[in-house]
């Protein structure tokens, strides 16, 4: 007789794992001053993070320049990224950018009257 498993686990060489069901635009903290960074999962070659904005951006100084490659994609609302060379790109929702890791970048916008969502995963 085997064992019943439920809906949220799967099975991998006879173990049982359970599964996580969440909501991405579910769960998010209402009346806040800073951008919330969120890890969801997390292995050793990929980080996957919600990112939640509503008007914040980078520092004037300094640029983001990262360790690993980032594919970044607005689930909702929108945001502006730019580079040192001068290139910018809107982003709205359902467009997404896979910026290669030292790719020095900064978020110069996102809307204030609205959240904007961003799933980022980091990768090598």
């Amino acid at each position: 007789m085997s064992a019943r498993i439920s809906p949220a686990s799967f099975r991998i060489a006879g173990e049982v794992f359970p599964l996580s069901m969440n909501n991405i635009f579910e769960g998010i903290p209402g009346n806040r001053e800073q951008e919330i960074f969120e890890q969801l999962a997390a292995g050793e070659c990929v980080r996957i993070e919600r990112i939640v904005s509503k008007g914040q951006k980078s520092p004037v100084s300094g640029w983001y320049d990262q360790e690993e490659n980032e594919w970044v994609m607005v689930l909702k609302g929108q945001a502006e990224l730019s580079f040192p060379d001068g290139t910018s790109v809107r982003l709205g929702a359902g467009d997404f950018i896979d910026i290669p890791s030292h790719k020095k970048h900064k978020v110069d916008w996102t809307d204030p009257e609205r959240e904007t969502i961003w799933l980022a995963i980091h990768y090598r």
